[in-house]
């Protein structure tokens, strides 16, 4: 359910995007993710995500605190009412180039260029450093040009204890809404053309939308107020899994098919084929 530089078990993914204009810095997406992991490697291992941004920093990602079901709380609000969609659509200022900082279990870095990694990884705590197949790194140099990659390193001990990704960023559309979900667990670079097993809660939410729109979001009273201004208070989202089997790819939705709440607008999408 995502990209792990080696072998590695994720189950229960929630992936979430959210649409809206913050008070200080103006129209952004928020993007959420969270999965179970098993780290089957015999060291280190990180998992990857590509984020439709060239402006990521740090000061970007958002600590949970005591709030670290704020996803689940997502989850709790849609699952009463959602329901199976038959079928998927289908769509054909620079920071640094390395930045690496401590985030809850993970030491993470942001790339422009995934070239740069390798050099990068000698500033990681050895730990946590893992191998990286030069394809995997060429893959995301070819196909994701204009995004930040995110690489989340961790070590066998943490697996299991991370708390959710939650972090903010300007998009390269601010009109269409997409969560990464490639899929590729071996450390090698993803198949484009595999059909994958999928176990994901996909979640949506946008600050425009009308009355009566989705599903309140039950927040604890004494959550951070700024973790707390990054967040919906209605959300809309569906499961895929079970036996649903997709052509690998990302989740993603225009904005204008997200305010009609039509979830069978959902799309499957990969990168351009270079």
């Amino acid at each position: 359910m995502c990209i792990s530089t080696s072998e590695a078990a994720f189950s229960g993914t929630i992936v979430y995007c959210g649409r809206q204009h913050h008070p200080l810095h103006g129209l952004l997406h928020v993007l959420g993710y969270q999965n179970t992991a098993v780290n089957l490697a015999d060291g280190p291992n990180a998992m990857l995500l590509h984020v439709p941004t060239r402006q990521l920093t740090p000061g970007h990602f958002l600590s949970v605190g005591r709030s670290s079901d704020v996803l689940e709380r997502m989850v709790a609000a849609v699952r009463p009412i959602a329901e199976a969609v038959d079928g998927i659509a289908w769509m054909g200022r620079e920071p640094e180039t390395v930045q690496i900082f401590e985030h809850d279990v993970y030491t993470v870095l942001l790339v422009t260029d995934p070239t740069a990694i390798p050099a990068a990884l000698q500033r990681v705590p050895a730990h946590r450093r893992p191998d990286l197949d030069p394809d995997l790194l060429g893959f995301y140099a070819s196909h994701f040009p204009d995004h930040t990659i995110v690489l989340c390193c961790f070590d066998n001990a943490d697996a299991q204890r991370a708390k959710p990704l939650l972090f903010w960023y300007p998009p390269l559309d601010p009109d269409r809404l997409t969560v990464p979900a490639l899929d590729c667990h071996t450390g090698a670079a993803p198949d484009l053309d595999a059909a994958v097993p999928v176990d994901h809660w996909v979640l949506f939410s946008t600050d425009q939308a009308p009355s009566g729109w989705g599903e309140s979001v039950d927040y604890p009273e004494d959550m951070r107020h700024r973790l707390r201004s990054f967040l919906p208070t209605a959300v809309m989202g569906r499961y895929y899994g079970g036996e649903d089997v997709l052509i690998n790819g990302d989740f993603t939705i225009r904005h204008s098919d997200l305010l009609a709440g039509g979830l069978d607008r959902i799309e499957r999408s990969q990168p351009t084929r270079r």
